[in-house]
């Protein structure tokens, strides 16, 4: 796990290495232990620059910027290739030697065995950059799920990557110009999907695709997809029974690969049954004791999960740390946190995550995580709202529209206790009950809806319904049941951009190496064979992954309903957050600003503070934002 960039100027003019050197020590989190820059200029000026946190071959024989034997290719790498020792022997036996035991020489020599289809054959997580002297291509390439990130700029004369916006804003000639269509769809839905970031002139790599850099012109190309790959819903069907042990044996696999490193390894465990199964898979190919971590809430028992934790590291007899806080250790991260996003990024889960990563990176460098389960499996509350709308529409119209829906509407809701959160949800779900399968799904996703939307930005020039038609397309780009089609649009939407991107940035501000066993290639490629039906059962989720290692889960948690790494952002921005709305959202800071319209912004405020409906996750985006934009 490392921070790559680079710059490439297809003129041949000078890149000053003070530059690189620059954008290289912007990444310096990522890679503490080591760092290198590679330049040339002829005919073209590449220049290349890389941190590095060892993991696998800690000798200097692993130093990047890499070289091929004849120096003809150069490489750098962040990530991990779980298959480089097979690759390696293989190459072996086709006559390639090896200087290191690295998995970025394996890269090397399997491009030079087959080409940029060498990406076909890597298992793993991984952003690169390789420059190809003897063809003139430079190649930025992303792993298939998009586990590591990867940002580039072109002006037609220079391309310039990195793992992160913050090396890219070291060069002075990137233009900085917000991209009012990524605010856009930020709002609505807490995080800026690819291509876009927050500024129009720099992009996000797609996940599973790659861009090469030859004759002058960039290409982008996607060189794997699910629903090229696993052929959804048209391969054979399989008996329940071969399901869960082929289910079982690719997951034990995984894990077995993933757990492999050269450093102190340990996990994440929430109590939730995705992080469960992980430690229990390592736990029974392990002679010792795995070290797992998660953290809590000691003032807030109803956000506090780690009772179940405890039961899941005493079942497995494992090392367990417990991190406990209070909302005063939390409040401590905050301004930190709000300083470092590159962009706005509003899924508050972020907390939780950097702290329980700080917190384990005082152990081991490398956790394994159980992201990935809920986009597989069906884990979130959206996929069994369809399911129950199904019912739900049995109701006649009159009553739905004319009674039920506006009672419901009327009733207050807050995140703050049990029953009236029960109410938002509820809430939400009786928004989200529209006539068409798409309508429902996006409404379900949004955190501002269009007419807030509208009265919200001064701006005209957006297209309010970008986010509904980048949801609309990903549904349709498979055919099959509505449950593997909203798995599919997840999986490509919010696990790529959200979630993945949160462990990503929360992990490696502390130099943490996380792994997630679930995104194994072959592990997706599965799943999205499999009828939704054994992914979503009578309206509960994830019943293959259950009904598969429920031996290896304590009884508590086989029954355990979806809670969330969620944070009581609604209680404390009544409270001790509270100055965050006085400082980003006051009237006279919106009005200086001229991107916001101030009343609806007013609206949200009130509504909050007055315990009438929760108006917390608009708002918290809303202050993201504003901390973004005043940095």
């Amino acid at each position: 796990m490392c921070g790559i960039c680079g710059k490439i100027n297809i003129q041949g003019k000078e890149i000053p290495a003070e530059l690189i050197t620059k954008m290289t020590n912007a990444l310096e989190h990522r890679g503490p232990d080591d760092h290198g820059i590679f330049q040339t200029s002829h005919p073209i000026s590449v220049s290349l620059g890389h941190r590095r946190l060892k993991i696998v071959d800690l000798s200097p024989a692993g130093k990047q910027p890499m070289p091929n034997e004849d120096k003809t290719i150069w490489l750098v790498f962040n990530g991990e290739i779980y298959n480089h020792p097979k690759l390696r022997h293989e190459l072996g036996s086709r006559g390639h030697r090896f200087c290191s035991q690295t998995d970025s020489e394996v890269i090397l020599h399997l491009y030079e065995e087959e080409g940029i289809k060498c990406l076909e054959k890597l298992n793993g997580m991984f952003a690169f950059c390789l420059w190809d002297s003897k063809s003139q291509s430079v190649y930025l390439c992303r792993d298939r799920a998009g586990i590591k990130p990867l940002v580039y700029s072109w002006d037609g004369q220079s391309l310039i990557f990195a793992s992160e916006i913050r090396s890219l804003l070291c060069d002075p000639a990137i233009p900085t110009v917000m991209d009012e269509e990524a605010l856009n769809l930020y709002l609505t839905f807490n995080y800026i999907p690819a291509p876009y970031t927050i500024y129009k002139n720099i992009k996000k790599l797609e996940s599973g695709s790659y861009l090469m850099l030859k004759n002058k012109e960039i290409f982008l190309k996607k060189y794997w997809d699910v629903n090229q790959s696993a052929g959804v819903v048209s391969s054979p069907k399989m008996e329940f029974e071969d399901c869960k042990k082929k289910l079982y044996t690719l997951m034990e696999n995984s894990v077995r690969m993933q757990g492999v490193a050269d450093v102190p390894l340990g996990a994440f465990l929430s109590g939730g049954i995705d992080s469960s199964i992980i430690v229990g898979l390592m736990s029974k190919n392990t002679s010792s004791k795995v070290k797992t971590f998660s953290v809590g809430f000691e003032d807030i028992p109803l956000f506090d999960e780690t009772h179940y934790a405890r039961q899941v590291a005493e079942f497995h007899q494992t090392d367990h740390t417990e991190i406990k806080l209070n909302s005063r250790n939390v409040l401590n991260v905050f301004t930190d946190l709000l300083d470092w996003f590159d962009e706005p990024f509003a899924d508050s889960s972020a907390i939780p995550s950097f702290i329980v990563s700080r917190e384990t990176q005082r152990h081991v460098k490398v956790a394994l995580s159980g992201d990935g389960g809920d986009e597989l499996f069906a884990g979130y509350r959206m996929y069994t709202g369809d399911y129950w709308y199904s019912r739900y529409k049995q109701i006649p119209s009159f009553m739905r529209k004319g009674l039920i829906e506006p009672l419901i509407k009327s009733i207050p809701d807050s995140r703050d206790t049990k029953s009236l959160e029960q109410m938002r949800r509820l809430k939400k779900f009786v928004a989200g009950a529209a006539d068409t399968f798409e309508e429902r799904f996006f409404l379900w996703n949004q955190i501002y809806p269009r007419n807030l939307r509208e009265k919200l930005l001064k701006t005209s020039t957006v297209n309010f319904d970008s986010g509904k038609n980048m949801l609309s397309a990903s549904l349709n780009t498979i055919a099959g049941d509505p449950v593997n089609r909203m798995l599919y649009c997840d999986f490509k939407n919010s696990l790529a951009y959200d979630m993945l991107t949160k462990v990503d940035w929360m992990s490696m501000k502390n130099s943490l190496e996380v792994r997630v066993p679930m995104l194994d290639q072959h592990i997706i490629e599965f799943i999205f064979q499999l009828d939704g039906n054994l992914k979503l059962k009578n309206g509960k989720g994830k019943y293959i992954l259950l009904e598969t290692f429920k031996d290896l889960l304590p009884p508590a948690l086989h029954r355990r309903p979806k809670a969330g790494f969620e944070v009581p952002i609604s209680l404390w921005l009544k409270t001790d957050l509270k100055f965050l709305i006085d400082e980003h959202l006051s009237e006279e800071k919106i009005k200086r600003q001229g991107i916001f319209h101030y009343e609806p912004i007013k609206n949200l405020i009130n509504d909050l503070l007055g315990n009438r409906r929760d108006t917390s996750w608009q708002l918290w985006n809303l202050i993201v934002f504003q901390a973004w934009h005043s940095k």
